[in-house]
């Protein structure tokens, strides 16, 4: 087998992985699952309040920001309990700094949203 075929098939299997992940947090992760209905509702609002198709541009990358923000900081959740499944003070504080990272990034979505939605109730 040639080295282009290896690679395709390579790319083929990683989405497959990449596919397996996604699926596993929308259908177990409470977190991922909460904001995943967020973002069905708020692109519900979308449509029925017709924002533009600047502001689609704006709410979809804050959904997708907090989906990624979110998802991230599950993966260094599970990896941080595998590796240390007891309490311990520095795992305690890394889980923090993760799910800060995800806080920010609701913090910019809901910004975004304002930006969006205050206007049309003005």
């Amino acid at each position: 087998m040639n080295t282009e075929s290896n690679f395709i098939l390579n790319r083929i299997k990683a989405v497959k992985y990449a596919a397996k992940g996604f699926w596993i947090l929308i259908t177990s992760e409470k977190s991922i699952i909460a904001q995943v209905i967020i973002a069905l509702i708020m692109t519900v609002i979308g449509f029925v309040m017709k924002i533009s198709a600047t502001e689609w541009l704006f709410q979809i990358f804050a959904i997708g920001l907090v989906l990624v923000a979110e998802s991230l900081n599950t993966a260094i959740e599970k990896m941080a309990d595998f590796i240390h499944p007891e309490y311990h003070k520095k795992i305690g504080f890394i889980k923090d700094i993760s799910a800060g990272a995800a806080f920010f990034a609701a913090i910019f979505a809901v910004i975004i949203g304002l930006i969006i939605y205050i206007p049309k109730f003005i």
